[in-house]
Order: C-alpha cells, then sequence, then structure tokens
C-alpha cells in the first residue's frame, strides 16, 4: 500500500528548509550460494541455536539472543533441510545455520551538519542502531535501524556532548526520529547513477521454480541474482508486469490474520503491482533461494540497489520516489 502523504508532499506542507555490460552475473562476492567474502560479521534475525557440527544432528551447544552479533569464520554446505538456506557458518561458539543471519559490517562514519534543503538519503553501515522518538520529551525508543536499511535525515543537530544526531522522517506515519548521527551513511549521487541508461531493450525475468531474477538486455543476460518470493502458492503473481513505481527508502507494514510485520527503512523497492508486490532489498533474513516473502520479491541489499539503478524509471538522486507507465517490463514464471 501506498502511503497517501509523501516525503515531497510533507516537506513542502511542513515548511521544512532545514554498466553496462561489465557487470557481472552475481552480486559482489562471486558465487551467490556464499556470503560476500568481505562481510564477516553476521547478525541474528531471530533466536538461533549453535551446534557442534554444521547439522542439526550434532550436538546442541547454546543459542543466541535476536540480534547477536557474531563473528564469521567459515563457511559449508552443511544438512540441507527444506525451506531453508544450506549454508553453515562457524561463530566463536559453534555452527549456526545462515537462514537467519544478515551479514553485515561496522563501519563508522564522519556525520555531517549541513543537510540539503530536500533531505539527505542515508544507509546504516552497523549491525544495528536505535532509533528515539524525536518528539517525546521523555526520548523513548523507537525502531531498531538495520544494516543495509535506507533513510530519509532532514535535520542534524549537535549534543551538548559533542555528538551529531541525525532526524530521520519516517515516510509511514511522517513521524521523527533520532538516530546517531555515526551509523548513517550518506549516500552519493554515483551511487545511484543509472546503469546502462541509454538501452531501450531490458526486461527482468523472476523464475519462481528457481528462485532467481535475471536482467536481460538486448536479450542478453547481464545480471542474475536469488530471490526469496511468496511463502504460500500465488502470493507472488505470475504473469507480465512493468516497474510502475520506485522509491530508495519505504516503510513497509501489515497485519492480517496469517501474520504481521514492522519494517521501517526497506531499501531499493521496485513496484510492479497496485496492490503492492515489489522487488526491494530485504535485511530480515538472508534465506534467498527459497520462498519467504509474503508475496514480495525479497533481494539482498546489494542485489536490490542494482536492479533499482538498471530499471526504469530513473529516480532522481534527491528524490523519493517515481512513477511511470512505461516502466521495465518484468515477467514472472
Amino acid at each position: 500500500m501506498y502511503s497517501s502523504l509523501t516525503r515531497r508532499d510533507f516537506l513542502k506542507l511542513s515548511g521544512v528548509a532545514i554498466a553496462a555490460f561489465g557487470f557481472p552475473l552475481y552480486p559482489p562476492g562471486g558465487n551467490p550460494y556464499l556470503m560476500t567474502p568481505s562481510l564477516r560479521l553476521g547478525r541474528t534475525t531471530r533466536s538461533l541455536r549453535y551446534y557442534q557440527s554444521p547439522t542439526y544432528s550434532s550436538e546442541e551447544l547454546g543459542f543466541y539472543n535476536t540480534d547477536s552479533v557474531v563473528q564469521i569464520y567459515e563457511e559449508r554446505i552443511g544438512e540441507h533441510k527444506w525451506e531453508q538456506n544450506p549454508i553453515w557458518i562457524k561463530t566463536d561458539d559453534g555452527w549456526i545455520n545462515s537462514t537467519h543471519v544478515q551479514p553485515v559490517r561496522r563501519e563508522i562514519n564522519k556525520p555531517v551538519l549541513d543537510i540539503p534543503k530536500g533531505g539527505m538519503l542515508v544507509e546504516v553501515t552497523v549491525p544495528y542502531t536505535q532509533a528515539w522518538l524525536a518528539d517525546d520529551e521523555q526520548r523513548k525508543r523507537s525502531y531498531r535501524y538495520y544494516y543495509g536499511s535506507t533513510h530519509w535525515v532532514y535535520y542534524a543537530f549537535r549534543s551538548s556532548n559533542g555528538n551529531i544526531w541525525y532526524r530521520v522522517l519516517d515516510d509511514r506515519s511522517n513521524k521523527s526520529h533520532l538516530v546517531f548521527g555515526q551509523h548513517l551513511r550518506p549516500i552519493t549521487p554515483e551511487e545511484l547513477a543509472p546503469i546502462s541508461p541509454n538501452v531501450k531493450n531490458k526486461h527482468l525475468e523472476v523464475d519462481l521454480n528457481n528462485q532467481k531474477v535475471t536482467a536481460y538486455q538486448n536479450d542478453r543476460p547481464v545480471y542474475r541474482a536469488r530471490v526469496a518470493s511468496g511463502y504460500f502458492e500465488g502470493t507472488t503473481p505470475l504473469g507480465e508486469f512493468k516497474v510502475e513505481r520506485k522509491q530508495p527508502s519505504r516503510h513497509m507494514a501489515a497485519r492480517t490474520e496469517e501474520s504481521e510485520f514492522d519494517l521501517p527503512g526497506v531499501p531499493w523497492v521496485c513496484y510492479i503491482s497496485w496492490t503492492g508486490v515489489s522487488l526491494h532489498g530485504t535485511y530480515w533474513h538472508n534465506n534467498y533461494g527459497t520462498p519467504q516473502s509474503h508475496g514480495c520479491i525479497n533481494l539482498s541489499p546489494e542485489a536490490a540497489k542494482w536492479v533499482y539503478r538498471w530499471t526504469e524509471p530513473f529516480v532522481a538522486f534527491d528524490d523519493d520516489h517515481e512513477r511511470s507507465d512505461n516502466g521495465t517490463k518484468v515477467v514472472i514464471f
């Protein structure tokens, strides 16, 4: 579902002034079945048990709580169960399956006080950072923002102890949240430069049986990544679609009889259906290659960013969305 009030509208109403062909078939890191080598930390996205060996039949040694950050020393193809990533990772304490371990980094940034008039798009570069309700005198905790998620900053200030804090606008509730500036990295124009903007014959193919998406230019495959589509049959629709709306950041939330989710800062969203089905980055699991979602096509943040830059309509660097009736074709089968 789309918000009735966009960031652009909010800023106007509130008066806030304050590859082309050289790309590989897979995201950085080569083999898509292994984590990117440079990402040697993992965040557990749920409580996980760890074992003596990379198999559920080995001795259970203990468990990690949700949002534990672990060092990754080794990866193996372990015991494979249906509906999960077959990769196991070795930590200081034992082996855990990587299905619910998000690959992360811990990078500290130099925050800025000069925020552009229209706001600044940022990305979380630590496993997670705590956000606080900005309009509450008691500074109550709100969300945790996770690695790879994206957000709009529209104000910065220096606290009494010298730290710089960012005020983030939530595009769903239009509430403001305060986040430690060192944990958020400003996105640069170069990062969002369109890929192959002069190529007109482009389309995406989403293969649900094999859980992968392939980008084609002039009927030649130029990029491929694993996906996680709808868990229940029919939740990811079949057929031919177009990218009709794109957003670099979106707070997705819903409550149904079957499930409930509340996910701020979903990155690199390409909507293909008025019902809200989209291709987007994912920070709440690492189960690409297996149906997992409520209907959207989940990608790693890196893969989603590539698709976002490659597909039309192209979104201006300082804008929060773009619509089109002639976006890139997406075929789902």
